[in-house]
C-alpha cells in the first residue's frame, strides 16, 4: 500500500544555537519521514541530543574537518540499508552530505541532504564549489544507472533563475547569482531532475527561503530561494506538495518542504 511521506530540510546556521531558540521544537508534531539539517556548525558529538522529544530510529550527521563550520545531519523514520558522508564528493571533508539508501514499495531511493558550498568568499572558493557540483552530478548519473530514484534536498547556494531572488539585477555578480552557478542547475535539471517547488507552484514569484540578517531583509521579504528539493523525473508523478515553510524561524533560512507518494 503507498503512502504519503513528508520530507523536510532546513539550514540551521548553527544547530546548537536554534536548540537553544527552542526553534525546533515544531518538528515534534510535524510527523516528518526524513529531516534534513544544514550548517550543524557543531562536530558530530556536540549536537544537542535532545532537540526532539521524538526518537528518530536513524541518525546520521557529518562534520568539518575545520571545527564550527558547515556540518550537516539526517533523522529518519525510514531505516536505511546503505549510508555515507560521499567523500568522493565532499573531497575536502567539510562535512557536507549525508547520503542514505532504502527501498520503498520495490523502488530503490538514494536521498541526499546537502550543504553545498558557498563561492562568495574568493576565486578558489568558487572553483571548488562548481567542482563540487560537477563531482555530485556524475555520483547521481551513476546512481540513476544503477536503477536508484533520487532524492536531493539542501542548501545549493545558488537561485537558479530571475524570480528566484528579490533583486536580480543587483546581484548578477554576486557568487549565487553567476550565470556559471545559475547554467549548472539547469545542467542538472536537464540531465533528468525536477524542481519540486516550481512543479508545485509554477512561477510563483516573491517566494524565498534565505533572508540577510541585515536591512530588515526578511521582514521586507528581500531573499533568496536557494534551497531546494529535487526528484529525479522517474518519481514526477509521486510528488504531492512542495511548499517553503516561511513562517518558521530561528535561523536566516526557513525550512522546506517536499511530501512524495510511494
Amino acid at each position: 500500500m503507498k503512502k504519503i511521506y513528508k520530507f523536510v530540510s532546513w539550514n540551521v546556521n548553527g544547530i546548537r544555537a536554534v536548540d537553544k531558540k527552542e526553534a525546533l521544537k515544531w518538528v515534534d508534531e510535524a510527523n516528518i519521514d526524513i529531516l534534513g539539517i544544514q550548517e550543524t556548525k557543531s562536530q558530530i558529538n556536540q549536537i544537542p541530543k535532545t532537540i526532539f522529544s521524538k526518537e528518530y530510529p536513524f541518525f546520521m550527521a557529518s562534520e568539518s574537518a575545520i571545527k564550527g563550520r558547515s556540518g550537516t545531519a539526517l533523522f529518519s523514520q525510514i531505516n536505511p540499508t546503505f549510508n555515507s558522508i560521499c567523500q568522493t564528493v565532499d573531497i575536502l571533508d567539510e562535512g557536507r552530505i549525508n547520503e542514505i539508501h532504502f527501498t520503498l514499495n520495490d523502488k530503490k531511493v538514494a536521498f541526499f541532504n546537502i550543504y553545498f558550498p558557498n563561492g562568495q568568499s574568493s576565486d578558489e572558493r568558487l572553483d571548488y564549489k562548481m567542482g563540487f557540483y560537477d563531482r555530485f552530478l556524475d555520483y547521481c548519473e551513476t546512481l540513476k544507472k544503477d536503477g536508484f530514484s533520487l532524492i536531493v534536498c539542501g542548501d545549493v547556494n545558488t537561485a537558479h533563475t530571475e524570480i528566484d531572488l528579490a533583486r536580480p539585477k543587483a546581484n548578477e555578480n554576486t557568487s549565487g547569482f553567476l550565470q556559471i552557478e545559475r547554467d549548472w542547475v539547469s545542467k542538472f535539471i536537464n540531465s533528468g531532475f525536477i524542481d519540486t517547488f516550481r512543479l508545485v507552484n509554477g512561477n510563483k514569484l516573491d517566494s524565498y527561503s534565505w533572508w540577510s540578517y541585515r536591512a530588515n531583509a526578511r521582514a521586507n521579504n528581500v531573499g533568496w530561494r536557494i534551497d531546494y528539493f529535487f526528484v529525479s523525473e522517474d518519481l514526477k508523478d509521486c510528488v504531492k506538495d512542495a511548499q517553503i515553510l516561511a513562517d518558521i524561524e530561528g535561523s536566516d533560512h526557513c525550512p522546506i518542504l517536499l511530501e512524495i507518494e510511494l
